[in-house]
């Protein structure tokens, strides 16, 4: 990807899989290129209000949920041109490999479970995943779980080895209800209040100014004021 001279230099957003025995980081994935966009979709959850229960007050059950959709663009153009062994070997199976592998159980998991299942182990316990981290600059540092993800392949080799894709991404991120107790719900709740701080510097000063209505006017005698229209 060509960049112009004298352009600062663009931090890279990664993919990061951590084992939550150890906290050591099993898997690093650096995009080759950024994405160009993100796309955010964030649903509320929030109990009352239903039909049938006027009375019923509105209420947070927790977090938004949060998928984020992203294309991830690999190349091994550059790295042929400079004849890159593993690239002339193996063009971007690396790549996509590891990206693959985090939907998947380790073999030796595997192997454990029908060792235990070959002895007539009534309960197998399942297979713990990695705790699997969005890194995208220092302010969003998430931990997500990759839902599907599908792959385009563009370009071969000689060797039907591929060397240019395209992969579509699904992540949903976790947040502290469905990571209680876990080292990741820490990572989403400095999230959370980084983002209530940003927040605040986001927010309008003065409504009367910049809408032309008098807020004060919105609450008579604990009622809403409903304006004339």
């Amino acid at each position: 990807m060509t960049t112009f001279p004298g352009s600062p230099k663009s931090l890279k957003g990664a993919i990061v899989a951590i084992d939550v025995t150890t906290n050591k980081i099993v898997n690093t994935i650096a995009f080759q290129y950024n994405p160009e966009t993100i796309t955010r979709t964030l649903n509320s959850q929030i109990s009352g209000g239903e039909k049938g229960a006027k009375s019923e007050i509105l209420r947070f059950k927790g977090a938004p949920t949060e998928t984020l959709k992203l294309d991830v663009e690999l190349d091994a153009t550059d790295q042929l041109e400079t004849g890159d062994k593993i690239a002339s070997e193996l063009g971007i199976y690396p790549q996509l490999s590891a990206l693959e592998i985090l939907i998947y159980p380790s073999t030796r998991q595997v192997f454990t479970n029908m060792l235990l299942a070959g002895i007539g182990t009534i309960e197998i316990i399942p297979m713990e995943a990695p705790m699997t981290l969005l890194i995208w600059g220092e302010k969003r540092v998430l931990p997500v779980q990759l839902n599907d993800f599908s792959i385009t392949e563009e370009a071969y080799d000689v060797n039907l080895n591929p060397i240019r894709a395209k992969v579509s991404l699904s992540l949903q991120v976790l947040n502290s209800s469905n990571l209680p107790g876990n080292k990741g719900a820490k990572l989403f709740q400095a999230h959370h209040k980084a983002k209530e701080r940003m927040a605040n510097q986001g927010r309008t000063s003065n409504i009367n100014t910049m809408t032309g209505v008098d807020s004060n006017r919105f609450f008579k005698s604990s009622l809403f004021f409903v304006p004339h229209i």
